[in-house]
Order: C-alpha cells, then structure tokens, then sequence
C-alpha cells in the first residue's frame, strides 16, 4: 500500500488529497497540518472581522473531509526536515515518517521587515490565517486606532474588515499607489478614491522609518501614532524543506507542469511553489486561490501514478472592497484598449494577436470576465473573434460559429 505524505492544510493541500483519490482509494494519506484548524478559505478572514462568517462558514470541505478520504491528520504539528534519499519527513511531535510521494504545500509565511523600535510596539499583528484574525477581533473589541503597513491585497482586505472596529485606519506603502502589484497608476487611482471615501488614509510613497512606542516615525518625518499595528508588507514562500533538502528552489519551489520538484517522489504546490505561468511563459509564484488547488490536485493525480498536467495558469485576482469589485487578468503587455466610466474601467492589452491581459474595475466592466480569462487561457487567436464587439461587451456572440460549438456542444449559445 502506497504511502502519501502531505505538508501544509490549505486549499492545495485538499487539492492533493481529491488527486490521490482520484487515481488511489486505498493508499496511506498522511496531512501534517501546522495550523490547529480544518481546511478553510483563508480570503474570507477580513469577513470573520466584519461578522459576515465563522470558522464554521469558512470550511472549504465538509467537517467529515478527512475521514471521507481515509487521511490521518496531525493537528498542529510541524515538519522539520526532509531527507529526500531516506523518503522520511521529520516532525516536530511525532517524529518522522516514512513517504512514498510527499507533496510539500507549506505555503507562505508574513515577510516582516526589520523596522527600528519595532519591539517597542505594544500590540502588532500580521494579517494571514485565521488565527492572525481572531487575534485582531479580541485586540479591537473597543474602537481603536490602526495602522496597517502594506497596501497591497492583504493591508486593504484588513482595512476593509477592521473599518467599523476601527476609530481611524491608516495604511502606508513605500510604492506611490495603492495595489501596485496589480493595478496601474489610473486603476490604483481610482482604487484609492474609492477607498478614501470609505475612511481609509493613506501615506502613499512613504513608510515607517523608526517606531516610538505607538508612533509610526515615516520616512516623510509625519509621526502616526496608533494602538493596533498590522504588518502587512508581504509574503515569502516557505521553501524551506525542499532548500534544506537541496532541492531547486528560486522565489519559490521550483516545480514542472506535473509539479514535481527536483527532488525524486517530492512536489510541490500552492503559495510555496514557482510554477509554469502560460500568460508569462516562464515560471513565478502565483499565490492565488483557485491555482493552488488545481497545482495540488494535478500533484496528487501524479503522485498516485496518474497522468496529469496543469499548464494554463495565470495571474488573476478577483477582490471588491466596499462594494466596488475588479478583477484583474495576465500580463499588461502590448497595445491597450481603455473604457472609462464615472463608475469603472476597463483595459485589455493585446500582442501578438492575443490578448494578455486585463484590468477590469467596477460592476459593468467585471460583467462576464470569464469570458476575457478564457480568451487569455486557451490563447485564443483575436482575429478568430469579432474583437471590436468583445471589446465593448464579453459576449460569447463574439465568437464565430465553430467556436461557440465547440465551447456549448452544440447547445444554445449563453453568455457567460
């Protein structure tokens, strides 16, 4: 009987689990889970600080998920080393265990920079699993000031669950806009009007040169005093096992398309892995949700003896904040097509006859995205559309005939 070790208890971690037994039902499965939880969507914990969910609501598989797939799990256990000559993987309350196929999902970990006073701050928080979030909800009971370093996905989500629990919110960035990993300067701009209006303050171009008890001294010279201080500068991958191991690893474990690393019976996948970006054509962590678990799944139709590939993924973010919602798409490459509204933007960037790209921002513009994502997946040629119409509206219309067959089987067409 085949033995199966999985490292991590996140979406691509589950991924894996629904992989294996896609192909195995009766191997050894083995979840060495470093957080004390089951499963859960992590992107909802700034909804546990709004009361919109619980970590009941926030299961990503059923309660019986473990039992259903025939997995043992160590709760609250962490892996060690790795000896990938040996096949063991040693842990941090049980020992080690042996492995047939190991899949390494460790994720990602707060990068927390070395700010001068940083330990004079009384109460300082990061902003990613859900115990990060329990412990900000019991810190803000009684309305407080924040300040919350980072404006990127992670400060802003924050920013948008602690509003009402806060008395003021700052967010800093040493970049000149917020988002800056995935917006441009017109979307960033339009972003941070939006938030603004929603209470949020920004010092943008700026950051914390030292910290003075509770006051944020910034590179600017403006002292921001605060009583919650949320470090939410970024993340780092956890490659450690595989880099301790000798394995490949760059930003992230290096994995192929089948998410194998470059150590023999060992993958990889989710925040913690580098893989294959078909929008890019080369390798770079994508840590996003709906990837990690298509990277965990293919790793666990291989570790089983299947056959599987995962060569279409992409940068992509879907995220609202206040109610405006964008979603964003690929490369920024090449010519681009905008559409400004008092409401929204749309830009789509074309090269060599593809599109490659997308920033989408409001209702009207994120109507049927799916659609535009596809396109940049499958690398769907622009003149076998009608892209003068799919630029104005995604439409499955824009497709000629045979496309729209074969995308509905000869059903009646649907935008979607």
């Amino acid at each position: 009987m085949k033995k199966y070790v999985i490292v991590g208890n996140g979406v691509a971690a589950a991924g894996c689990v629904e992989g294996i037994r896609s192909v195995d039902g009766e191997g050894e499965v083995l979840v060495v889970s470093e957080e004390a939880h089951d499963v859960y969507c992590r992107p909802l914990i700034s909804y546990y600080l709004e009361d919109k969910t619980d970590p009941v609501k926030m299961r990503y598989r059923p309660e019986d998920f473990y039992e259903h797939n025939g997995c043992r799990v160590l709760f609250g256990a962490k892996a060690v080393s790795l000896d990938a000559a040996a096949k063991t993987i040693d842990t941090d309350v049980s020992g080690a265990f042996p492995y047939d196929a190991l899949c390494v999902a460790t994720g990602s970990s707060p990068f927390v920079p070395g700010f001068a006073g940083i330990e004079t701050v009384g109460n300082k928080f990061t902003f990613l699993t859900l115990d990060d979030a329990v412990e900000l909800k019991k810190a803000t009971e009684e309305k407080k000031r924040v300040l919350i370093v980072g404006a990127g996905l992670i400060g802003l989500k924050c920013a948008e669950g602690l509003r009402d629990r806060a008395s003021e919110i700052t967010v800093c960035d040493l970049a000149d806009r917020v988002l800056s990993s995935i917006l441009d300067p017109d979307g960033a701009a339009f972003m941070q009007r939006h938030l603004e209006a929603n209470g949020i303050r920004f010092y943008l171009g700026d950051s914390v040169a030292e910290f003075r008890g509770n006051v944020a001294v910034m590179n600017s010279g403006a002292e921001v005093p605060s009583d919650i201080l949320v470090l939410a500068v970024g993340v780092r991958a956890n490659s450690g096992l595989v880099r301790s191991a000798e394995g490949e690893v760059n930003r992230g474990i290096i994995v192929d398309t089948r998410m194998r690393t470059s150590l023999p019976g060992v993958y990889a996948a989710g925040d913690c892995a580098e893989g294959y970006d078909s929008s890019l054509g080369a390798n770079r962590v994508l840590a996003l949700f709906p990837n990690a678990y298509m990277q965990g799944y293919t790793a666990g139709v291989n570790m089983a003896g299947g056959e599987a590939v995962f060569d279409d993924a992409i940068p992509m973010n879907a995220i609202g904040f206040f109610g405006l919602h964008l979603m964003t798409a690929g490369t920024y490459d090449g010519e681009v097509y905008e559409e400004k509204t008092p409401d929204g933007s749309k830009k789509l960037f074309t090269k060599d006859n593809c599109l490659k790209g997308f920033i989408l921002i409001g209702e009207e513009a994120t109507r049927r995205a799916g659609l535009y994502t596809a396109m940049i997946r499958d690398r769907t040629p622009l003149d076998s559309v009608d892209f003068d119409m799919m630029k104005h509206t995604a439409t499955s219309a824009a497709f000629f005939a045979d496309r729209r067959k074969e995308m509905f089987g000869g059903q009646n067409d649907h935008d979607d």
